[in-house]
């Protein structure tokens, strides 16, 4: 084995989590030159119970936001108990405590939102007045303005607690990210899915990203896992969350595609009912120099024309 001291991989303990964390840790060890068989040497799994995990019955804005599914993990990186973190990248925050950057996202899975129900096959169909099980904002204003009828019951918990839920009825339809529900082998089970451009999904959705302290962004390791497609889009996608001030108290959709040297993104923000919804689309030639950094400015001038075009709207008020 390489003599490269082991890196230690924070994660959450939730399945999902875990299963992420565990396609990671097999791309960490080899970067590091391990053999298959000594992937719990060189790229040890540590899982830390977040706050996010241990509260389930409250929407994440009603308890501190998405900073729950990372601070203790955080804690545990800038102290040096773990060399870095998995994370999916849609439950980051649009600012990151100093010292720590997020250093590697490699290849994108399906970024798109997935509807279930036992009644129908498309959100368009549900009867009138169905529950749409969901505690994310943005699915809720998303599903609102496609069918502002619907009743909107709060579920949150693991995809298995989910699932259970809409097999129990306590919900006619769920929507969940096709992105997980593919890493843990149950990519068959949605009936249709949200058209990613007419219901763009969470910033960075279907993506995983490593985070590190800042020390560290340049280790060869890194670099071998990096994926150059998907760390464009998903820096135009979080540059429009960082203009927007994106939180759990805001719904807030970003899409971008990349082509060539050609990138496109739709940002959009809407008001928590789906009443009112404000749109930006964009593209750019991308230049060959620090194309995420051009991909993040068009993500801020985008961000930013939708939030003085929605204004105080946007945010959802305790009130």
């Amino acid at each position: 084995m390489s003599r490269q001291p082991p890196i230690r991989i924070g994660a959450r303990g939730s399945k999902l989590s875990l299963a992420q964390s565990r396609l990671m840790q097999a791309r960490i060890a080899a970067a590091l030159g391990a053999c298959p068989d000594e992937i719990e040497t060189a790229a040890p799994l540590i899982p830390i119970v977040t706050t996010g995990d241990r509260v389930q019955d409250r929407r994440l804005m009603d308890i501190g936001g998405k900073g729950l599914f990372t601070k203790e993990i955080e804690e545990a990186l800038l102290s040096g108990r773990i060399d870095c973190a998995v994370h999916s990248l849609k439950d980051m925050p649009a600012e990151l405590p100093p010292g720590l950057m997020l250093a590697a996202v490699p290849e994108r899975e399906d970024p798109r939102d997935a509807f279930l129900s036992q009644l129908c096959d498309r959100l368009e169909d549900l009867p009138k007045g169905a529950r749409l099980g969901t505690a994310s904002l943005r699915r809720q204003a998303q599903a609102l303005h496609i069918r502002p009828d619907l009743e909107i019951v709060m579920l949150r918990g693991n995809v298995d607690t989910r699932l259970a839920k809409l097999e129990r009825g306590e919900a006619d339809a769920i929507l969940l990210a096709q992105s997980g529900l593919n890493r843990l082998g149950l990519g068959h089970v949605p009936k249709s899915w949200l058209d990613p451009i007419a219901a763009p999904p969470a910033p960075g959705q279907g993506a995983l990203v490593i985070e590190t302290r800042a020390e560290d962004i340049d280790a060869p390791w890194l670099a071998a896992i990096r994926c150059r497609a998907s760390t464009i889009a998903v820096a135009a996608e979080r540059g429009a969350l960082y203009a927007l001030e994106g939180s759990c108290r805001t719904a807030i959709g970003a899409y971008a595609r990349l082509d060539g040297a050609r990138l496109s993104l739709i940002v959009e923000a809407l008001t928590p009912d789906g009443a009112q919804r404000w749109r930006r689309e964009g593209e750019i030639t991308l230049s060959g120099v620090d194309d995420a950094a051009q991909a993040r400015d068009l993500g801020l001038e985008l961000g930013a024309a939708v939030r003085i075009d929605g204004g105080s709207a946007l945010i959802l008020t305790d009130g």
